[in-house]
């Protein structure tokens, strides 16, 4: 398993280096339009950044709102979910109003975030917390469905109520479950937070350098700062999902999916 692990990262990193390589050599050979710098110098940017302390303090402030809104988003999605699913009647009359929200794209909500948080760091943290509800809600309400019957009605017969059945087997059941929907909330925190913070940089953040930067007519550092934003993003994932592999082994291998 670690030999076929390994050759997944060698094959992906010689991938990246592969399109790194092409890029450079089509901008030297004029290929590329001469307003976009050529891989290395923005590679050379990139290096440079973290020894910025205005670069360091916008990445801080970026993770700040997506770490808070993500924490919020938990608190409020999966306990509505564990209701909504262990109470039917309530999962079916707020069922139209979460297929009426759900489809609203974050960035159309913008402008309205901006004027009801006029701070910066309250709207990215609000949208945050609106965007990562959904996968949250919604994967723990599936989660929920896929509890063993028999389980619960076991517990029952031991005399135990229905918030220890909830406790004691549906959400441990459910967990997996929660876990992705945090994965898959991880993945836009990023995107709603440069989003924002580039349409409102007064807050810092790396979407205000990214602003910053191009009103500077600095591609360089745009597209390095860029480069640092898809790393951000790619660590977090790798890393999350490593940890949720590693506490949710047992579901991994009982799905086929061990590997």
């Amino acid at each position: 398993m670690i030999g076929r692990r390994l050759e997944r990262v060698l094959l992906g990193a010689g991938g990246i280096a592969g399109f790194l390589v092409l890029a450079e050599l089509a901008g030297r050979a004029g290929l590329i339009p001469d307003v976009l710098p050529r891989v290395s110098d923005v590679l050379a940017a990139a290096a440079r950044l973290p020894l910025e302390a205005q670069f360091r303090a916008d990445v801080a402030a970026t993770l700040a709102a997506c770490v808070s809104g993500l924490a919020i988003a938990i608190a409020v999605a999966v306990p509505a979910g564990l209701v909504f699913g262990t109470v039917p009647v309530m999962e079916r009359s707020a069922r139209p109003l979460v297929e009426f929200l759900r489809p609203i794209p974050s960035v159309a909500l913008i402008p309205l975030a901006m004027f009801l948080f006029p701070v910066s760091h309250d709207a990215k943290t609000a949208l945050i917390v609106y965007t990562c509800s959904w996968p949250l809600l919604i994967n723990t309400m599936y989660g929920l469905s896929d509890v063993d019957p028999l389980a619960k009605e076991t517990l029952r017969s031991f005399g135990f109520g229905p918030l220890a059945v909830v406790l004691r087997v549906s959400l441990p059941s459910a967990a997996p479950f929660i876990a992705t929907g945090v994965r898959i909330a991880i993945a836009v925190t990023l995107i709603v937070a440069v989003s924002v913070e580039l349409l409102a940089p007064g807050g810092g953040g790396i979407g205000a350098f990214l602003s910053l930067a191009g009103s500077a007519n600095r591609v360089d550092r745009m597209l390095a700062a860029t480069v640092w934003a898809g790393l951000i993003g790619l660590a977090a994932n790798v890393l999350f999902t490593a940890a949720e592999r590693r506490v949710f082994r047992w579901h991994h291998a009982r799905t086929g999916d061990a590997a």
